[in-house]
C-alpha cells in the first residue's frame, strides 16, 4: 500500500509540477530562453526536471512542450524508483496583476513496478512567489482517468508543494 501512496503523492505534484512550469512564468523581467524547470518534492522523493521549451514567453498565453519533459527528449527524473510522463501539452495564462497563472489541463502517468496510474486535473492556480517568476501550487485533486485497481482513485495536492521556474 506504502507504493501506491507513493505512486500518486509523485503523479499528484508532477501534475502541480507540470501545470507549475507552465504557470512559472511572469511579466516580471525578460524571459528570453523560453524554458522552465520544475522541482517536485513528493512523499521524501524529489521529481525534476530542466530547460523544458515553451512556445512562448510569460506574460503571453503559452504551452509547455511535453516532449522536452519526458525523456528522451526531456530529463524528468524521479527518486525512489517512480517514473513519470506528461500526458499533454498544458496551456497557461497569466494574470501578473494578480500575480497568478492558470493552467488548462495537466494530464500525469505515474509508474513504480508493475503499477501505472494515470491522473488528469483541470484549471490549475498558481501563485507567484513575490517578485520572481517562480510560482507555487494552490491546492487541488487530480481525478485518476485509468491505471491499476490499486490507485487512488484521486489525489490531493497541497498549496506549496511545487513550484516551478521560467527562464
Amino acid at each position: 500500500m506504502r507504493t501506491i501512496s507513493k505512486l500518486s503523492c509523485v503523479t499528484a505534484l508532477l501534475l502541480a509540477a507540470t501545470a507549475g512550469a507552465a504557470t512559472a512564468a511572469s511579466a516580471l523581467g525578460p524571459t528570453a530562453d523560453q524554458q522552465v524547470d520544475g522541482v517536485i518534492v513528493v512523499a521524501g522523493n524529489t521529481c525534476t526536471w530542466t530547460n523544458a521549451r515553451t512556445s512562448a514567453n510569460p506574460p503571453s498565453a503559452l504551452t509547455i512542450d511535453r516532449a522536452t519533459i519526458n525523456r528522451p527528449g526531456g530529463n524528468l527524473a524521479c527518486g525512489g524508483g517512480i517514473t513519470a510522463s506528461l500526458n499533454n501539452n498544458p496551456a497557461v495564462t497569466f494574470d501578473d496583476a494578480a500575480g497568478t497563472a492558470k493552467a488548462d489541463a495537466i494530464d500525469i502517468t505515474g509508474k513504480q513496478s508493475f503499477i501505472s496510474c494515470r491522473y488528469r486535473v483541470t484549471n490549475v492556480v498558481w501563485n507567484r512567489d513575490g517578485a520572481t517568476r517562480k510560482y507555487v501550487n494552490q491546492a487541488f485533486t487530480a481525478t485518476k482517468t485509468s491505471g491499476s485497481f490499486l490507485c487512488p482513485g484521486s489525489v490531493t495536492t497541497a498549496a506549496g508543494d511545487a513550484s516551478l521556474l521560467f527562464h
